[in-house]
């Protein structure tokens, strides 16, 4: 049975597709991986001619899910959709992709709500993506967070070319500061899922 890694967020802009595509990229010689991509931009649709990760869209799910995939990383819209909770019952681990930005924290929110609406707390993990080096706002929204009562990630994606670049390279193997933070991620992510 796959292992079910979705990623969400209500804000635009925090990453969520290219963190997505990062981590089905890095476990691709290792395991059958795949994405669906629920968001009706299609940003990973766009490049799965590119690709060396199949990419679906959201009505190849219910197939996607019966089929003999290790992994199945979905990438939801940025915006609260109403199949969000759905999604987040079918998932083995939740990933909120967040920037460190006064107004990435408040949105998370209500995002957060309705994970925990759907009690699936205890399956989600924040990840700082896009960290701007060597400022101290990171630590202030992450000791923000703790009200939230929902686990931080210790590993942070920094703000690289090489992970915007990633989606027509297939992965950031090329450079190995972005290499090394995927890889820590996705170790991390990885023992989540084996619990």
């Amino acid at each position: 049975m796959a292992k079910i890694i979705l990623s969400t967020h209500q804000k635009g802009g925090v990453g969520k597709s290219t963190l997505t595509f990062n981590l089905a990229a890095n476990l691709r010689t290792n395991a059958k991986v795949c994405i669906v991509d629920m968001d009706s931009q299609g940003s990973l649709l766009n490049i799965r001619e590119l690709s060396e990760v199949p990419i679906f869209s959201s009505n190849d799910l219910n197939s996607v899910i019966n089929s003999d995939y290790d992994f199945i990383f979905i990438d939801t819209p940025p915006y609260l959709s109403d199949n969000l909770e759905q999604l987040c019952n079918l998932s083995d681990i939740i990933i909120i992709p967040t920037k460190a930005g006064i107004l990435d924290l408040l949105a998370i929110k209500s995002t957060i709500q309705i994970i925990k609406e759907s009690n699936n707390q205890d399956k989600a993990i924040i990840v700082f993506n896009m960290v701007k080096p060597n400022t101290t706002l990171t630590e202030e929204i992450k000791n923000q967070l703790v009200d939230y009562d929902i686990k931080v990630s210790r590993k942070m994606l920094s703000d690289l070319v090489a992970f915007s670049r990633s989606v027509v390279l297939n992965g950031v193997e090329e450079n190995a500061n972005a290499q090394r933070q995927i890889d820590n991620l996705t170790k991390e992510i990885l023992t989540i899922v084996a619990k």
